[in-house]
């Protein structure tokens, strides 16, 4: 991947996420209307705006190129499979949270180059704050209209207590046990919502995420692209593969 055949293409896709995240807080200070989906997941106006967003952003962002989103129609593996390249995005990501009105809900667009995540971004519309990563210049937090700062991770030192970031709303009750199964021992664990969970340990403010529990490819491509990219040499190496025939994902843990 060629950093400068990108970086327009990048500057904008993290101005889409930011649209989209702003149409989500028009939905934000209201009372919000909540249908379920086929999966028991919770779906909100807000979510199917910026999906709408996302949406037509990337079309004309990058028209040749593929999108999966977690509102949009799955295309079958048949086609799927010879994909190099795709967008994947999570128009609200933690619509849980975005309920609850805890700011802990993030929009989620990633890039996939055979398959890896090549560039994420992961934006969270109540506190202004902007993650984004690519292979090829590392990983950066942005506060509102601050400069970008570059952030780094080092790998976790199992042989210490770690702080782990755990999920504020799919928490796993036996996450101690099983962790102490594989010798890491909890010195804290902090709660968070959607992909901020990544970020959390892309910056150094957590050691482990540990995620016992499924997820989709949509969920996690973002925040593991900032990840995979906050290591201070090279990148860090991640248990996540992307355009498995059905998109699923089982229990993870990102930082080891």
């Amino acid at each position: 991947m060629k950093s400068h055949g990108y970086k327009n293409m990048f500057e904008k896709v993290i101005e889409t996420a930011r649209k989209a995240g702003r149409a989500t807080l028009e939905y934000y200070s209201q009372e919000i209307e909540v249908e379920t989906k086929s999966d028991d997941s919770p779906l909100t106006k807000a979510d199917l705006a910026a999906h709408e967003i996302i949406i037509a952003g990337l079309k004309e962002i990058d028209p040749d190129t593929p999108v999966i989103s977690e509102e949009g129609g799955l295309p079958g593996y048949e086609e799927r499979k010879n994909w190099n390249k795709f967008w994947i995005a999570d128009p609200l990501d933690g619509t849980k949270e975005f309920i609850k009105k805890n700011g802990e809900f993030t929009i989620n667009i990633a890039l996939i180059e055979d398959g890896e995540p090549v560039f994420g971004v992961v934006y969270v519309p109540a506190k202004e704050i902007t993650y984004y990563g690519s292979k090829e210049n590392g990983s950066f937090k942005q506060e509102g209209d601050a400069e970008p700062v570059r952030i780094y991770s080092d790998k976790a030192d199992t042989n210490i207590p770690l702080t782990v970031v755990k999920s504020r709303s799919h928490g796993s009750s036996d996450l101690q046990d099983k962790l102490k199964e594989q010798g890491i021992t909890i010195k804290e664990a902090i709660p968070a919502g959607s992909s901020i969970k990544f970020c959390l340990v892309a910056e150094g403010k957590a050691d482990l995420y540990p995620r016992m529990g499924p997820t989709m490819e949509w969920d996690v491509a973002a925040g593991d692209c900032v990840y995979r990219n906050s290591a201070k040499e090279g990148q860090h190496s991640s248990p996540l593969k992307y355009n498995k025939p059905d998109l699923k994902n089982e229990g993870f843990i990102i930082g080891l």
